[in-house]
C-alpha cells in the first residue's frame, strides 16, 4: 500500500490545475507543465486537492500510484518555486561562463566546450567555478545538469572535474614508492 499515494496534493492559490482524462496540467507563475498518467491510476480533483488512486490491486497499478502522486506534486512545486541544481568545478584552470545562449566550459581539453542552453532552462555562473541550472521541470533540470557533468566527470585521485554540489567524491590513494 502506497503511503505517499494516499495523501492528496493540495493546489495552492495562484496555480490553475486542470484534469483531462489521464492528463494533469498546471499553470503558475513559473510556467506551464503537464503530466500524462498511466491507465492504472484514477486521478480526481476534489475541494482544491488532487487525489490519486489505483484502479485495481495489481502490482503495476500500485507501483504507478505513488509515482503519479509525486509527479503531480513536482508539477505544483515546479510552477510555483521551480527547481535548481548546483554544480561545482574543481581543477587548475577549469572554469565556466555563460556567453549569450551558450555555456562555455574550459575543463582541460584543447578547446572550449560550448553547451547550448535549452529553452525553459536558465543557467547562471555566480562564480567561475560554480554553475546553477534552474527551471520549472524537475526532469529537464536534472538532465541538463547531468549532461554538463558528463563533459568532465570528477576523477578519484585529485577530484578534478564537474560534480554536483552535494556529491562527495570517494578519493583513492595514489601510487606509493
Amino acid at each position: 500500500m502506497s503511503r505517499i499515494g494516499k495523501k492528496a496534493v493540495s493546489v495552492p492559490s495562484g496555480v490553475t490545475a486542470s484534469i483531462n482524462g489521464q492528463t494533469v496540467a498546471m499553470k503558475g507563475p513559473k510556467g506551464e507543465l503537464s503530466f500524462v498518467a498511466t491507465d492504472n491510476v484514477a486521478i480526481a480533483m476534489e475541494g482544491g486537492a488532487i487525489s490519486v488512486a489505483p484502479v485495481d490491486e495489481s502490482k503495476e497499478a500500485r507501483s504507478a500510484w505513488g509515482m503519479s502522486r509525486t509527479m503531480i506534486a513536482n508539477l505544483i512545486e515546479g510552477v510555483t518555486k521551480g527547481f535548481e541544481r548546483r554544480l561545482e568545478i574543481s581543477g587548475v584552470g577549469y572554469r565556466a561562463a555563460v556567453q549569450g545562449s551558450n555555456l562555455q566550459l574550459s575543463v582541460g581539453y584543447s578547446h572550449e566546450v560550448q553547451y547550448p542552453i535549452p529553452k525553459g532552462i536558465s543557467i547562471t555562473t555566480p562564480k567561475p567555478t560554480e554553475i546553477v541550472v534552474a527551471g520549472a521541470d524537475r526532469q529537464r533540470v536534472g538532465q541538463v545538469a547531468a549532461e554538463i557533468r558528463q563533459y568532465r566527470k570528477p576523477e578519484p585521485y585529485k577530484g578534478k572535474g564537474i560534480k554536483y554540489a552535494e556529491e562527495t567524491i570517494h578519493r583513492k590513494e595514489g601510487k606509493k614508492k
